[in-house]
């Protein structure tokens, strides 16, 4: 049986938030958190491939206790486990220190032959997680994937479809493998009524710094973030444009000529 894992992450809604001009902080409070989008689309891909092909998937996020929603609305469409890494120890982790507390966590809880990731976050848009956790995984992986097309257990392979600037390029990889998934083919799953009240009956695992054995508490949260972002400043917004409209071209080409000698 295929062992899925599918990385997803709880994040502010942007369209609603705003920046203390002040502290150059963004104002979090009473911002509403969502499932990242793009992992939405990782988990559609995941389940694709455990309907044609079997399998189970475990959901992994690294997050506060609050988290547990964006779990639960995963389970909701057809995903079987889900753990929740929270501890204020993992706090204000950059993408370093997060790849190697995933690591750790999912170590404790089984081996994988696939993992699925969103390309990028609201939040943070660095794009960086997918490489990060391949990378410590010891696993290959397939970026801006747009199809999976096949999955063969019996000689661990799978044949997928990479989107490239200038075309699509078609690959068989090695399993393990993780994928960074295109939301083309892998639409947003709705969950159902029934999904919904299963999701509110499972257990969600909860994994702490004192669950993982061995953990380097030097490469976690802050301590293992040599990333800091001291103040963020809003983008500066260039002068509006003018349209010229003086009744006639000849009007409106003389007013251009004035603006551009002037």
């Amino acid at each position: 049986m295929l062992k899925i894992l599918c990385c997803v992450k709880q994040v502010p809604d942007v369209d609603q938030m705003r920046m203390d001009p002040e502290t150059g902080n963004l104002i979090r409070a009473g911002v509403p958190a969502i499932l990242n989008p793009q992992d939405a689309n990782a988990l559609s891909a995941a389940l694709k491939v455990k309907e044609t092909y079997g399998g189970e998937i475990t959901l992994i996020t690294m997050g506060p206790p609050n988290a547990e929603a964006a779990l639960r609305e995963c389970l909701a469409v057809g995903a079987d486990k889900a753990v929740l890494v929270t501890d204020r120890a993992f706090g204000n982790a950059d993408t370093l220190a997060t790849s190697y507390s995933i690591l750790s966590a999912a170590n404790t809880q089984d081996t994988f032959d696939m993992i699925f990731c969103g390309k990028e976050s609201l939040d943070g848009a660095t794009g960086q997680m997918g490489a990060q956790l391949a990378q410590r995984f010891g696993m290959a992986q397939v970026t801006s994937t747009l199809l999976i097309k096949d999955v063969s257990e019996e000689t661990g392979t799978a044949v997928v479809e990479r989107e490239l600037d200038d075309g699509v390029e078609t690959l068989e990889v090695k399993l393990p493998c993780l994928f960074t998934i295109e939301k083309t083919n892998y639409p947003v799953r709705i969950p159902n009524l029934k999904g919904k009240l299963a999701a509110k009956k499972k257990e969600i695992t909860t994994v702490t710094a004192n669950d993982i054995p061995d953990l380097d508490r030097g490469r976690i949260g802050d301590p293992g973030s040599p990333t800091k972002v001291p103040r963020m400043f809003p983008p500066v917004l260039p002068e509006p444009g003018v349209i010229l409209d003086e009744g006639s071209l000849e009007a409106t080409v003389a007013k251009l000529v004035d603006i551009i000698r002037a």
